[in-house]
């Protein structure tokens, strides 16, 4: 509602009369540049609440003012400032980026799973996918290995209502993971994965406070090494370290992202 400023004019008869002018109101948004008349200070708005206005003049110098009606001057026209209206909430984010569903009671699992080689490789999954996973039914196991692949999946019996994805670790031209991986995939069985020897590696480096991730020599277990090289201590130290740093997807390489939500898509199409 605009205010008013009333301001006396004198007639042609030399009488006093009081005219009615409207006050604008305007959003105080940031960086608008308003002067209180008082005192003369000239600045951008900063800051604002219910109560007052933080300005900032050129300089730098800051100066807090409250917000009374018909109290600034906007473009040299006298206005009331108010407090901007938020934009509508941005719906809530799952930590793999998904738009949260709220209120959502898990669903009962599907036949469909999803395989991973080892318990870390889970964990992360669940932390970062657990939202989506539960509010599609979906389970996520740990194969511990991918040796007896065929014959698990085999054993699984995958079907149209029954479909696998796989999650491996080094899926890279050559190895034996890819060899694995051909030797199983089928109408109903998909097996993606990721570049790197290991799932710690899927994690930035930055996000751990390291620069890169140490290069382990062939022959020596890969996490105990990098314990080593980082002075971690045990795999068990470094596992903590490493899963404890990760919020959300932003915390990923983007081979592994890819490689999850593919697999998450195949098994609930």
């Amino acid at each position: 509602m605009a205010t008013h400023d009333y301001r006396g004019v004198f007639g042609a008869d030399g009488t006093r009369r009081v005219t009615r002018t409207a006050v604008p109101e305007v959003p105080a948004e940031a960086d608008l540049v308003v002067e209180d008349p008082a005192s003369g200070f000239c600045g951008a708005v900063v800051a604002v609440d219910i109560r007052e206005v933080t300005l900032e003049d050129r300089h730098g110098a800051r100066r807090v003012f409250p917000l009374r009606p018909a109290a600034f001057l906007v473009e040299g026209r006298t206005a009331t400032l108010v407090v901007p209206k938020r934009a509508a909430a941005a719906p809530a984010r799952s930590a793999s980026g998904s738009v949260k569903v709220q209120g959502h009671t898990a669903r009962t699992a599907r036949a469909a799973r999803i395989w991973v080689e080892g318990l870390h490789d889970a964990t992360l999954i669940e932390q970062v996918w657990g939202h989506d996973l539960r509010v599609e039914g979906v389970v996520v196991e740990p194969m511990h290995g991918m040796d007896d692949l065929t014959a698990a999946v085999a054993e699984f019996e995958p079907g149209p209502q029954r479909r696998l994805g796989v999650l491996v670790d080094h899926l890279v031209v050559g190895s034996k993971e890819s060899r694995a991986a051909r030797s199983v995939e089928g109408p109903h069985v998909l097996v993606t994965g990721h570049p790197y020897v290991d799932v710690w590696q899927a994690v930035k480096p930055s996000v751990v406070g390291i620069r890169a991730w140490p290069e382990i020599p062939r022959g020596i277990d890969w996490k105990t090494g990098v314990c080593a090289a980082l002075r971690w201590g045990e795999p068990a130290d470094g596992a903590r370290r490493v899963l404890g740093a990760v919020r959300d997807f932003r915390d990923l390489e983007t081979p592994l992202i890819g490689a999850v939500e593919r697999l998450i898509d195949f098994v609930t199409a």
